[in-house]
C-alpha cells in the first residue's frame, strides 16, 4: 500500500509539471489510484462520482461565488478609484504618501475582494501611473502594487481561506477573524517600508504636494463619500456580521454580495457592467470549483488508502522536531509555489499537511495562516509569480518588464515570509482573537 500511495503522488506531481492542468491531473490519479485499490473499474467511478456529487451538494461552496461577485459589483462601481484617491489625500504629508495610499486601498480593496488578482489588476491601473506621473522610480512602484496586492487573500474575506477550511472543517468564520491581526501587520510592514524606504531614498519616491489634492469638484467628493461609507457597511456587514454571531459566513456573503449590487447601482453602474460583472465571477469561481470537486476525489483516496497516515508517519521518521518538520512543510510550498497557482498548491497538499501540523501540536488555525501567507508568497516568485504577470498584464506601461517587476517586490516577498513565521512562532497572532469572540 505505503508503495501505492507514493507511486500515485509521484504520477501526479509528474502531471501536474508536465503542465496537465491540476484539476485533470487530481481525477485522473484519483480514478486510477482508487481502481488499483478496488480492483474494479466500475466501483472506481461509482465511488468517485458519489463523491463529486456530494461534494456540490454542500451550500458552503456558495461563498466563493457571492464573495467574488461582491468584489465584482464594487471594482466595476469605481469605488476602488474612490477609495485609493481618499487615502492619497489622507496621506499626503506622509513620505512616500502615493505607496502608502496604495498598501492602505489595497488593505481596504481586500476586505471586500477576497482575490489578489483582482487588486493588482486594478491598482495596476490606478496607482502606478500616478506613481511614475509623481516621478517613483518604476520598480518601487511595481513592487508596492504587486506585493500589496498579496493582502487580498490574507485580509477577510479570501477565497484562499474558504477553501482551507472547507478541506479542513475549520470554521470559516474563525478562519476569517484569525487572518485580521496577521493582516494588519502585514500592512504595518508594507506601509513602514515604504515610508522608510521614501526617507532613505527620496528619488525613489518623491514628496507629494498639497497641490496635486486640491481641485476637487462637489461631485467627486459625493462620490468618495458614498464609496467610502459604502465600503465600511459591507465590511461591518460581512465581517462584523460574522465577527458578532449575526450571520454565517454563507449569509454574510449573500448580504455583501447584495450590498455591493446596490453600491454600483447607486454610483450609476450600467446594465453592460453588471452583466461583465456576473460573467467575470463566473469565469473566476468555475475553475475554482471544479478544482474543489477534484481535491474531494483526491482526499477520498488518501482517505481509503490511508496515505495521510503513511506520509505522517514517513515525514516523522525523518525528524520528530516540529522546527524541522515545519521547516520541510515551508520549503516544499515554496518550491510549488514557483510553478503553480495558490489554490492548486492548498488542494495538493492541506489534506496532508494540515494532519502533519496537528501530530506535532501546531495550533490549526496559526498554521493555515502561515500556510496561507507562504503560499501566498509563491504569487511573487519566479518563475511563475502569478501576480508579476497579473501586473505585467494590466499596467498601462509597455516599458516594464517582469524583471522589474521581480525586483520590486522582492522586499514584499520577504516581509510576507517573515509574517508567516511570526505567526508560527507567535501562535496568538492568529488564535487569540477568535477563541475571544467566537
Amino acid at each position: 500500500m505505503t508503495t501505492l500511495i507514493f507511486s500515485f503522488l509521484a504520477v501526479l506531481m509528474l502531471l501536474v509539471f508536465l503542465g496537465v492542468h491540476v484539476a485533470v491531473a487530481l481525477g485522473v490519479a484519483s480514478a486510477f489510484g482508487v481502481y488499483l485499490m478496488l480492483g474494479s473499474v466500475d466501483i472506481a467511478l461509482s465511488v468517485l462520482s458519489g463523491t463529486a456529487y456530494e461534494a456540490l451538494r454542500k451550500d458552503i461552496f456558495i461563498v466563493i461565488p457571492l464573495f467574488v461577485l461582491m468584489g465584482e459589483f464594487i471594482s466595476r462601481s469605481g469605488a476602488a478609484k474612490d477609495i485609493y484617491t481618499i487615502c492619497n489625500r489622507a496621506f499626503m504629508k506622509v513620505p512616500g504618501c502615493l505607496a502608502v495610499a496604495t498598501v492602505s486601498g489595497n488593505a481596504i480593496f481586500a476586505a471586500i475582494t477576497g482575490v489578489s488578482i483582482a487588486s493588482a489588476a486594478t491598482f495596476s491601473r490606478l496607482a502606478y501611473p500616478e506613481m511614475v506621473a509623481l516621478g517613483y522610480k518604476k520598480s518601487f512602484a511595481l513592487g508596492v502594487v504587486a506585493g500589496s496586492a498579496c493582502l487580498g487573500m490574507l485580509i477577510p474575506p479570501s477565497i484562499l481561506m474558504i477553501i482551507w477550511a472547507v478541506l479542513t472543517e475549520i470554521s470559516i468564520g474563525a478562519l476569517f477573524i484569525a487572518g485580521l491581526v496577521p493582516g494588519l501587520l502585514l500592512s504595518g510592514f508594507f506601509v513602514a517600508y515604504c515610508i522608510i524606504g521614501a526617507k532613505m531614498y527620496p528619488e525613489m519616491a518623491p514628496q507629494c504636494s498639497p497641490a496635486d489634492f486640491e481641485s476637487v469638484t462637489p461631485a467627486q467628493r459625493r462620490s468618495e463619500l458614498i464609496s467610502s461609507l459604502s465600503i465600511i457597511g459591507l465590511i461591518m456587514v460581512v465581517i462584523g456580521g460574522i465577527w458578532g454571531g449575526f450571520l454565517t459566513p454563507t449569509e454574510a456573503a449573500g448580504f455583501g454580495a447584495i450590498g455591493a449590487l446596490t453600491v454600483g447601482l447607486i454610483k450609476g453602474m450600467r446594465r453592460t457592467d453588471l452583466l461583465d460583472a456576473i460573467f467575470r465571477a463566473g469565469k473566476t469561481t468555475a475553475p475554482i470549483m471544479i478544482l474543489l470537486i477534484a481535491a474531494h476525489m483526491y482526499s477520498r483516496f488518501l482517505a481509503m488508502g490511508g496515505a495521510v497516515t503513511i506520509i505522517n508517519g514517513s515525514i516523522l521518521s525523518i525528524s520528530d522536531s516540529p522546527l524541522i518538520i515545519m521547516l520541510m512543510l515551508f520549503t516544499i510550498w515554496l518550491i510549488l509555489g514557483m510553478f503553480i497557482d495558490s489554490t492548486s498548491i492548498i488542494l495538493l497538499t492541506v489534506p496532508i499537511f494540515a494532519p502533519i501540523a496537528a501530530s506535532i501540536g501546531i495550533d490549526q488555525l496559526a498554521f493555515a495562516i502561515f500556510g496561507i501567507l507562504v503560499i501566498e508568497a509563491g504569487l511573487l516568485t519566479p518563475p511563475f509569480g502569478l501576480l508579476i504577470f497579473t501586473v505585467k498584464a494590466a499596467v498601462p506601461d509597455d516599458s516594464v518588464t517582469l524583471g522589474m517587476i521581480f525586483r520590486g517586490a522582492i522586499p514584499f516577498w520577504i516581509m510576507i515570509l517573515a509574517v508567516a513565521i511570526l505567526v508560527v512562532v507567535f501562535p496568538g497572532l492568529a488564535n487569540w482573537l477568535p477563541q475571544s469572540l467566537l
